[in-house]
């Protein structure tokens, strides 16, 4: 039953990301360009030089702020990771003394 809710949980976020990863990539790329318009801002050094490139950095800021919502994509990839830790669970590392053949070989050393 578990695994079944897992399952569930795990489908539904995929779905979610899925659906909201093109505005998570336009979130991306439209912040990546704001930040360049706010480094070129910085380095204008005229009056209308400053104000075209704030202008342009409004409309930018504009456009992230419709994706936002997106992000909820980003919730859903990180349920989607925990489901997956959850499912494969952890693995458990074999120690020397749970090994088979090393306990065998200790054993027919003490019987000689």
């Amino acid at each position: 039953m578990k695994k079944f809710g897992l399952f569930l949980l795990g489908g539904t976020a995929a779905i979610v990301f899925l659906v909201n990863l093109v505005p998570l990539l336009a979130l991306a790329i439209t912040l990546g360009i704001a930040y360049l318009i706010l480094k070129e801002f910085m380095k204008a050094k005229t009056t209308e030089g400053k104000i075209c490139w704030g202008l342009v950095g409004l409309v930018l800021i504009s456009v992230s702020i419709s994706n936002l919502p997106s992000i909820v994509g980003l919730i859903a990839a990180f349920v989607l990771y925990l489901v997956y830790k959850k499912w494969s669970g952890e693995r458990k590392v074999m120690n020397e003394d749970d090994d088979p053949f090393s306990n065998f070989e200790r054993e027919w050393a003490k019987m000689k």
